[in-house]
């Protein structure tokens, strides 16, 4: 018998997450491994939350970020099979007010855009509509702003991840059924599939028991952050579920569209419409999986493996990071939960158990990742440092317009922005998204840099400071880190002043 027709032994896959929860600092991990139709591993590690002390079990809720995406497109598939929308409807068919940028995509957008990633827009544009916790934005308010994003491509030709159009399909789905998004979910599919313990959203999640807390790093020091808990996400990233549930949710996909009592909930035309590419990714063929090809289904990453089709998604919340991975021709799907954002642990975690049921070689996953993310991180910790070492050497510099800068700045769709100065010291606050305030202190040139007072959202940020006539008149903002996270896109800001 090869090694992949054998199931992989739970002594490896416990030795790899122990290694992993070490490595990178994560308090806790549950693993589910479905082959054939059978739960082989449905496992908890390590603890829900270091402030209580609770272990993590195979029925411990974690919120599984866009991994919801899938759920989306799923039900939108009912629908399709329901006769009640087609992939290729135009979007202001159900939504009369939906605006793009231009005039064109606007009446050419369809539904199927709205879950492909091919809007034009640039990598988690608009993001920060939604995040971080905290702001005071509904759906209706990205419907309103989303023609303010400009393209950094042409409508159709490249992928780039987005989370607002996922919210926007949500909103198609409750127009169309009638229903919540989160009751069509629930509904539809976790009712009947006997996902007893998992919630569309953490609001509807009704037993809290049993669910880990999202964990950040600070300093190298664990810390449990406050849960990202507004239902503007749900859509995109809403769900809380389990292994044991997520397993019956796995191989609902595998099964296309039938459930185990062997009823057929979505056709498996439509289901096959979901694991079919739609928009090319860039490609970079090598060992040891040689993929020939990477593309974007709906609501699902697919790129060949080995020879073999790899139907996956992973997902992201602060202090929480998950994957989802699914082999058709194998029979096959993993699931990796976590709660800390280092997603190199669920990596590590799923590649070893992929490479069993691959026949590849064995390799040290954990090890390979752990030197990749020491190194990523040390280099960005260069950045970093040298950024405030400047700051540092230049607070005394006093600019001329300094006096000039203090007040409201206005971005189209981001809102308002105050800043104020008490005793030399500059203050910067969002006035619709409350944990995007901090203190501002000179770097370089017209540069500033922007300190978050939460220092879990590793997210500081440059502010550049447009000056005429000895004025400020507005900023732009990005990033100072490699390695914030996509969703801050302070660069898609463009701030005016008002007073």
């Amino acid at each position: 018998m090869s090694a992949s027709a054998q199931e992989i032994s739970e002594k490896i896959v416990d030795q790899t997450v122990q290694n992993a929860l070490k490595t990178f600092n994560v308090p806790g991990i549950s693993v589910g491994i479905i082959h054939d139709g059978k739960v082989i591993l449905a496992k908890g590690y390590g603890l829900a939350s270091i402030n209580t002390g609770e272990k993590v079990n195979s029925a411990t809720n974690f919120g599984i970020a866009s991994n919801s995406k899938a759920f989306t497109t799923t039900a939108l598939a009912l629908l399709v099979d329901q006769q009640k929308l087609d992939w290729d409807d135009k979007v202001k068919k159900y939504i009369p007010e939906f605006k793009m940028y231009n005039d064109y995509v606007t009446e050419e957008f369809t539904i199927r855009d709205l879950l492909t990633h091919r809007s034009g827009l640039g990598l988690g544009a608009g993001d920060l509509m939604v995040w971080p916790d905290g702001h005071d934005f509904v759906p209706e308010d990205i419907i309103r702003n989303i023609h303010y994003l400009k393209p950094v491509s042409g409508f159709r030709t490249k992928y780039d991840y987005d989370n607002l159009l996922y919210i926007i399909a949500g909103e198609i789905i409750e127009r169309v059924s009638g229903q919540k998004w989160t009751e069509f979910i629930e509904q539809n599919f976790i009712i009947p599939l006997g996902m007893n313990r998992t919630g569309a959203s953490w609001n509807t999640l009704s037993d809290k028991s049993n669910v880990i807390d999202p964990h950040v790093p600070i300093d190298g020091k664990l810390k449990v952050i406050d849960r990202y808990t507004n239902p503007i996400f749900d859509a995109a990233a809403g769900l809380y579920s389990n292994v044991d549930d997520l397993a019956k949710w796995v191989q609902f996909q595998l099964d296309l569209g039938k459930t185990q009592n062997g009823e057929q909930l979505v056709s498996e035309k439509q289901m096959k419409q979901l694991i079919t590419p739609q928009t090319l990714q860039p490609n970079f063929t090598r060992p040891p999986y040689n993929t020939l090809f990477r593309a974007y289904g709906l609501g699902f990453q697919l790129q060949d493996m080995n020879g073999k089709l790899e139907v996956s998604h992973t997902g992201g919340l602060e202090g929480i990071v998950t994957q989802i991975i699914m082999y058709p021709q194998l029979n096959l799907g993993i699931i990796v939960l976590t709660n800390q954002q280092e997603g190199a642990a669920f990596m590590a975690v799923s590649n070893t158990i992929k490479d069993h049921y691959l026949g590849l070689p064995e390799r040290d996953w954990v090890k390979e990742y752990g030197e990749l993310i020491a190194k990523r991180t040390g280099e960005a910790d260069v950045v970093t440092a040298e950024v405030w070492e400047t700051v540092e050497k230049n607070k005394k510099r006093r600019l001329a317009y300094i006096d000039s800068l203090p007040g409201t700045y206005r971005d189209n769709w981001f809102g308002e922005v105050k800043i104020t100065m008490d005793k030399g010291k500059l203050r910067f606050e969002s006035v619709r998204s409350s944990q995007l305030k901090g203190d501002m202190f000179y770097y370089k040139g017209d540069t500033f840099a922007v300190k978050w007072d939460n220092a879990y959202l590793h997210a500081d940020a440059f502010v550049f400071m447009k000056v005429e006539d000895g004025k400020v008149t507005g900023f732009s903002m990005e990033p100072i880190s490699p390695l914030t996270d996509f969703s801050y896109d302070f660069q898609d800001l463009d701030f005016s002043k008002q007073d």
